[in-house]
């Protein structure tokens, strides 16, 4: 279970560390805390690569003809549109401390764009994936979880894990749907890598989102 659990509960540690951090941090002059997220980052590529021979679901193919990529882009632009419509101030858990890499002036603020993309569109989806489709879904299932196939339904593990993964969320209604079209998606095609390739395409779009629209507490 560690291979799933450890980059998500690194990831999670440095969440829990940012409102210190930040509070620390003078935005004023050299914004401290947004050079956090590159550190978060760094730190859950290292242990998804140490992990890396562990994910044998990642290992079996891919993308075999063009429906494999299609539903996968077209979900995730879905859950993209209907995010962005779902904040609403009764589905939300505090409030978002949001994330502005334009308080740093200069080619450093467009690295920090760059990464946050990055890290979005690409290592969140895998280490995500993993902990809550791979790993969440099935050890609900059974604490054997590896003894259950990629993509079994059960309604306790489908309902569990959808409610959990929209609480991790700052829009809790928002996580839950995107939760519940990512987990249909795996029982659509019993294969982590389309539930990664929408939950990329989710966050690749919501990433431009606010670089186009200044709409930072989306970040």
């Amino acid at each position: 279970m560690w291979p799933r659990v450890l980059p998500f509960a690194t990831y999670m540690a440095f969440i829990a560390i940012e409102p210190i951090v930040f509070s620390q941090a003078d935005s004023g002059s050299d914004a401290r805390g947004l050079w956090l997220y590159p550190i978060k980052i760094a730190f859950v590529v290292w242990v998804l690569f140490l992990f890396r021979k562990s994910y044998s679901e990642l290992n079996r193919e891919c993308f075999a003809r063009f429906r494999d990529i299609f539903l996968p882009v077209c979900l995730g632009l879905l859950v993209y549109v209907a995010w962005v419509r779902m904040d609403f101030s009764w589905a939300s858990l505090g409030r978002a401390q949001g994330y502005d890499p334009f308080q740093i002036s200069g080619q450093k603020a467009y690295l920090l764009v760059g990464i946050r993309l990055f890290g979005a569109a690409v290592v969140v989806p895998v280490m995500e994936e993993l902990f809550w489709r791979s790993f969440i879904l099935r050890y609900i299932i059974s604490t054997n979880f590896l003894a259950v196939p990629i993509g079994k339904f059960t309604v306790a593990s489908f309902v569990i894990s959808t409610v959990f993964f929209g609480i991790e969320h700052h829009l809790w209604l928002a996580g839950m749907m995107a939760g519940a079209a990512y987990t249909l998606l795996l029982y659509r095609t019993g294969r982590l890598w389309p539930c990664i390739l929408a939950h990329g395409v989710t966050n690749f779009a919501l990433g431009v989102h606010v670089l186009v629209t200044k709409e930072w507490f989306w970040w």
